[in-house]
């Protein structure tokens, strides 16, 4: 769940937003006082501000100001004010983006996941997982920690779609429509078991109780990393 702030005065506005946005898995507390919206920033932990420039009681790019000073947020100027210093302002200032009433509430939701998506964006000196595996689809290879695993041509194809689809699970017709050699040559679940099992021999420290490739009973195959 996605939660956003959102600092605005128009209360029907106000619902028409969080009302769509709530489809997309996001939940708006919105805060009609300014002065109230920087109070529960300090208690409450928001993913994103979507702020209004016209407020009551103080001007929206203060409240600008006031959020970029004292929280690491990104903030979303949602404003009916006309003059472009107020945008320019609000940018340089910090503000992530900003967007001219009236608009499309579709247009909203696609820059919030815009803006969300660069900020969980890890940077270079964040420690990343590691990845064992690794598919060269112009070479037709895969390694495993760096080293060259020997695979037949319907392991490979049964590997690699795995690969792609990391932590998903994928049915075993999922694996025969995405297999030119399975649909030819191996049209069977028992079959496809048997591949399966060699390509555990040749990826697990341990085949019997694997660790990257799972058998999902009733539903197919997983492979993590």
């Amino acid at each position: 769940m996605i939660d956003i702030a959102m600092v605005e005065d128009d209360t029907e506005l106000a619902e028409v937003l969080t009302q769509y946005l709530k489809k997309f898995n996001m939940n708006v507390t919105n805060y009609e006082e300014p002065f109230l919206a920087l109070s529960a920033l300090k208690i409450n932990k928001y993913d994103l501000v979507i702020l209004d420039l016209t407020l009551p009681g103080m001007d929206g790019l203060d409240v600008c100001k006031e959020i970029l000073a004292n929280h690491d947020l990104p903030i979303i100027i949602s404003s009916a004010r006309s003059d472009i210093t107020d945008k320019v302002t609000a940018l340089q200032m910090g503000a992530d983006d900003y967007l001219p009433k009236p608009y499309d509430p579709r247009e909203l939701e696609v820059r919030i996941k815009t803006i969300l998506r660069r900020y969980s964006t890890p940077t270079k000196d964040e420690q990343l997982p590691t990845k064992h595996f690794a598919l060269d689809d112009e070479k037709k290879e895969i390694t495993k920690d760096g080293d060259f695993i020997k695979l037949t041509a319907a392991e490979y194809e049964v590997l690699s779609l795995l690969l792609r689809r990391e932590g998903f699970v994928v049915s075993r017709d999922d694996i025969f429509e995405n297999s030119d050699l399975l649909n030819s040559d191996y049209d069977n679940v028992g079959s496809l078991a048997v591949i399966i099992n060699r390509i555990r021999h040749k990826i697990e420290d341990n085949p019997k109780e694997p660790k990257y490739l799972h058998t999902i009973r009733g539903m197919g195959y997983k492979l993590v990393q």
